[in-house]
């Protein structure tokens, strides 16, 4: 049974990379093209783990993580912000709202999946 995981970022290139390494990996993939678009996605089917950008037009990737955090069914999804900022405030800010993994782009995707593989549910 295969494991699924949402890709949220503005960017249709980097969902694409990110899509591409964690397929390859054996992966399902839900793509949301921001936070608010990634929540109407989120409907109660079982996600093992959430990848995520900061910065994205609608919502961002922390008011999407609080939101998420929210929702029952989403509540323990670990989530990996995966983002240009690499700045400590932001990072606190982001571990504070419920992310409990940061990389930071550019990114190999060798690291991300390492990081998946850490974090994703059982």
């Amino acid at each position: 049974m295969s494991k699924t995981i949402m890709v949220v970022d503005d960017s249709a290139s980097l969902r694409q990379v990110v899509g591409i390494a964690l397929r390859g990996a054996g992966y399902e993939v839900i793509e949301g093209s921001d936070g608010k678009d990634a929540l109407s996605k989120l409907t109660g089917q079982k996600v093992h783990l959430i990848i995520s950008d900061v910065n994205m037009p609608n919502m961002d990737g922390i008011s999407f993580v609080k939101a998420l955090k929210q929702l029952p069914a989403y509540k323990f999804t670990p989530v990996i912000m995966l983002t240009t900022e690499s700045q400590e405030a932001k990072k606190a800010e982001g571990q504070a709202a419920g992310a409990k993994a940061w990389v930071v782009k550019p990114f190999s995707p060798e690291v991300m999946l390492n990081a998946v593989q850490k974090l994703i549910l059982p």
